[in-house]
């Protein structure tokens, strides 16, 4: 497989106490976080370009800017979508979102770059 602008990947996650604000300490809520949210768009864009990196490479998140627009509660389930809108060399820029059922509860952009992992963890081993 190989990487393609307009791929899209996705991943999910239900709503509980562990994911909420409150518990995460980015708010008193318990409705899912934007720590939570933020991480399963990361999911999705790394979990949709990693069968088709060489084997021994990854990718690490870099940047992302999201609005975070609705409250979920628990138990709901929620769902992230990550399109990969760019590529410029080891540079990937994806379009994110974050749903609940038809109701969009984030959306934004995200960046990652390619690694090869054993270098990328020596060097931030020596750090």
């Amino acid at each position: 497989m190989k990487l393609e602008v307009g791929m899209k990947g996705t991943a999910e996650t239900v709503v509980v106490f562990e994911n909420t604000a409150a518990a995460v300490g980015s708010g008193a809520a318990q409705v899912f976080a934007t720590p939570s949210m933020i991480a399963l768009m990361e999911k999705a864009a790394l979990e949709m370009v990693q069968p088709c990196l060489a084997e021994g490479e990854s990718t690490v998140g870099t940047a992302i800017s999201v609005t975070h627009d609705a409250a979920t509660p628990i138990g709901k389930t929620v769902v992230a979508e990550a399109e990969l809108v760019e590529i410029d060399r080891r540079k990937l820029s994806f379009r994110v979102q974050a749903r609940c059922g038809e109701q969009i509860l984030g959306k934004g952009t995200h960046t990652r770059f390619i690694i090869d992992s054993e270098k990328f963890l020596k060097k931030a081993m020596a750090q």
